[in-house]
């Protein structure tokens, strides 16, 4: 039986707009899907390069206005990754053109803006995305179920990292990233750590924030300086809802780090360690082991662990970061469908730029808040 098409629009090429095409290349052929994906149109800065983009990545057109894709009534999903200054004016116009719309994170620069985008996809009944792939990895899922399922105990104490180098270069240049309106670590890659911390061990009540810039000025790309104002480090103590106390920390100059998006959970019967560097392992310590025998021990992850075993039969050899972004669309892709809940809509992405936003706050009064 033929199935139904979803024709997809991409706004921007870079790292993220091609791990989105790799997740809507895939997931086709590794889950069974209720519709065929289409990719239908690619926007880009210019006409040569989203020529050039849809060339390459496989889509039959190409232009240089975002808005052609809002108005072509043939296009049924926007996938945005554009820079997080221009998230809610795309997401918007989708929303009004009746289009689902997959976006990156963060879902907006303020908390406010994601609340007017997550408010105008519910009343238009459109189905979200916000890319927070790292929580479909099947040793993260094991972790959450562990939790879940008391394996630890009574949970006592978390810590988050997600640690990164790529602005740790103090003459490397402004990026929109350094824009007030849309950057810093903590909003950046901290709000990895604060996604994961919500979905292991619950609601995050009452925070207190480190917000720090250690580099002051950048290259503008003119021959100039400009200010950085936004923070490169960002830290919180957390109180969670459940009484179990913590700590997250984004940081994008942390020399010689890639991808350490790690967390440890502490419990009364337990504990789970986890490195992003070595993501198919999982760390797990029991206290019902005997003394004298006690100690973490690996769990590697396998077909054991859905979905690995649809990438890969065998145990041990390994899935990979486009692989977490295919798991991510088949769930979306499942949603729009109506088979199962949005894995991480718009609402979700808004709790976290609310978490985001009381923790710049707590730094700057230098106290603990209560999260909204």
């Amino acid at each position: 039986m033929t199935k139904p098409r979803l024709r997809i629009g991409l706004i921007g090429t870079g790292f993220m707009g091609k791990a989105h095409v790799f997740g809507f290349a895939v997931a086709p052929r590794v889950f069974e899907l209720p519709f065929d994906l289409d990719l239908h149109t690619v926007a880009d800065i210019t006409d040569d390069a989203a020529a050039r983009a849809a060339k390459t990545l496989g889509f039959a057109h190409a232009t240089a206005d975002w808005r052609t894709i809002m108005a072509n009534p043939e296009i049924d999903l926007v996938s945005i990754t554009a820079p997080n200054a221009l998230h809610k004016e795309m997401s918007l116009a989708a929303i009004a053109a009746g289009k689902h719309v997959y976006c990156e994170k963060p879902l907006a620069p303020l908390a406010a803006d994601a609340l007017d985008m997550t408010l105008a996809a519910e009343a238009k009944g459109v189905k979200t995305q916000v890319g927070f792939n790292y929580l479909c990895n099947p040793m993260v899922q094991l972790a959450r179920q562990m939790i879940a399922a008391g394996e630890l105990g009574e949970i006592r104490g978390y810590r988050g990292l997600h640690a990164e180098d790529y602005m740790a270069d103090a003459a490397g240049p402004y990026t929109f990233r350094h824009d007030p309106a849309g950057g810093g670590a903590l909003a950046d890659i901290g709000s990895h750590a604060l996604a994961t911390a919500e979905f292991l061990v619950g609601p995050i009540a009452r925070v207190m924030g480190d917000c720090v810039t250690m580099i002051g000025e950048r290259p503008d790309g003119r021959g100039g300086r400009r200010a950085v104002t936004v923070d490169d480090v960002g830290r919180a103590f957390l109180r969670f809802r459940n009484g179990a106390t913590g700590s997250i920390e984004g940081n994008w100059i942390a020399t010689g780090r890639k991808m350490q998006h790690d967390f440890e959970v502490y419990g009364t019967k337990g504990a789970l360690a986890f490195s992003q560097e070595h993501f198919n392992v999982l760390n797990y310590f029991s206290t019902a082991d005997a003394r004298g025998r006690q100690g973490f021990r690996r769990i590697e992850a396998s077909p054991d662990h859905p979905p690995y075993g649809l990438f890969c039969v065998a145990a041990g050899h390994q899935i990979g970061f486009n692989d977490l972004k295919a798991i991510e669309v088949a769930g979306y892709i499942n949603a729009i469908a109506g088979k199962t809940a949005e894995p991480f809509n718009f609402r979700a992405g808004l709790r976290i730029q609310t978490l985001v936003e009381t923790i710049q706050r707590s730094s700057a009064a230098q106290a603990w808040m209560d999260v909204a």
